[in-house]
């Protein structure tokens, strides 16, 4: 193992930020990273996580701190500039800036199925090294979760992680309440580790490093609204649930579709669109016309109550969505 004051920051900390969305376990992941290097390696070190309303589909942030054991950490402030930086979910980096604040020769780990050229360019980071795992298929074909093949690409890239001590970690947290699952998580781990793609990118010294932003309201005391009235209600047709997908959403097969509406009744988002036509006898009748994917966080209810398989789960593809949308009429 690496000597950790090789790599700390001016404070004397080495950083690690996790982007994600509630589900993934990445609140979860950030805890057992923390007591692998507290408990087996010797360290001082922190952990805590931000989300807003805890349910599947919030974006959640965990932070990671550590340091040599001889040095006190005595600030919980959120990390703003990370040595490395995990994505969980892909179309983070679409709505938020998941890189702000990484350091110029940092580490950014993303769970897609994109090259490191093709991270590079939709983010920006033009420096550092980016990491491309696909941790949503391992997950799936070892029936594990995503969290600990994130877990394993981390501790690959940072020389000074134990990966063993983590792996007893992984396997003493499943163990106590899951113990078939250790063995599909430790794969997971591994896998995590081997089959990430990487690539270094030099400085560019005519491109500054991206900066850390707080988050600005745009409404104070001058330019909010007249009363305080919501602007944005959540129920508007501004809502966009489509990040809260973890890497799947329903195909709708139209040839199959006997539009029953069973898959109506149990979206919990009014996601289909129908339209009032006329059927082969003369009567006026609701057809299903498609799936309006804003409205989608690819809960699945829809497939498990279809009757005739015209609805299946599928891993989405960038730009699935977009290409296959059935936007609802203006003014439904």
């Amino acid at each position: 193992m690496a000597d950790i004051r090789t790599h700390v920051n001016e404070a004397g900390f080495f950083e690690i930020r996790m982007e994600s969305i509630g589900g993934l376990g990445a609140n979860l992941a950030g805890k057992m990273l923390a007591e692998a290097g507290v408990l087996h390696s010797g360290y001082n070190g922190s952990n805590f996580s931000s989300y807003g309303s805890e349910k599947k589909g919030s974006p959640v942030k965990t932070f990671i701190r550590f340091t040599v054991a001889q040095r006190e950490i005595r600030s919980s402030s959120p990390i703003e500039e990370p040595h490395v930086v995990a994505v969980f979910h892909e179309s983070l980096l679409r709505t938020q800036n998941c890189v702000a604040g990484l350091q110029a020769n940092g580490t950014l780990i993303v769970n897609t199925t994109k090259t490191p050229d093709e991270i590079s360019s939709l983010t920006g980071l033009e420096s550092g090294v980016v990491v491309c795992v696909d941790a949503l298929r391992i997950a799936v074909e070892e029936k594990s979760r995503v969290n600990t093949a994130m877990l394993g690409a981390i501790c690959h890239v940072v020389d000074f992680l134990d990966e063993q001590a983590v792996k007893q970690v992984i396997a003493d947290t499943f163990g106590k309440k899951y113990p078939a699952l250790v063995a599909a998580n430790m794969r997971t781990f591994d896998r995590g580790a081997t089959e990430g793609v990487a690539r270094t990118y030099a400085p560019n010294p005519q491109k500054s490093r991206i900066p850390f932003e707080h988050p600005r309201s745009p409404l104070g005391y001058e330019t909010q609204p007249s009363g305080g009235a919501i602007i944005n209600p959540g129920n508007s047709v501004l809502r966009d649930l489509s990040a809260s997908r973890s890497g799947f959403l329903p195909e709708f097969i139209q040839d199959s579709c006997i539009h029953c509406a069973a898959c109506d009744q149990t979206c919990p988002d009014m996601c289909f669109v129908w339209t009032n036509r006329q059927d082969e006898r003369g009567r006026s009748f609701q057809f299903l016309e498609g799936i309006d994917y804003q409205y989608c966080k690819g809960c699945m209810r829809c497939v498990t109550a279809c009757p005739t398989d015209a609805l299946r789960s599928i891993r989405e593809l960038d730009g699935y969505a977009d290409q296959h949308q059935v936007k609802h009429p203006v003014g439904a």
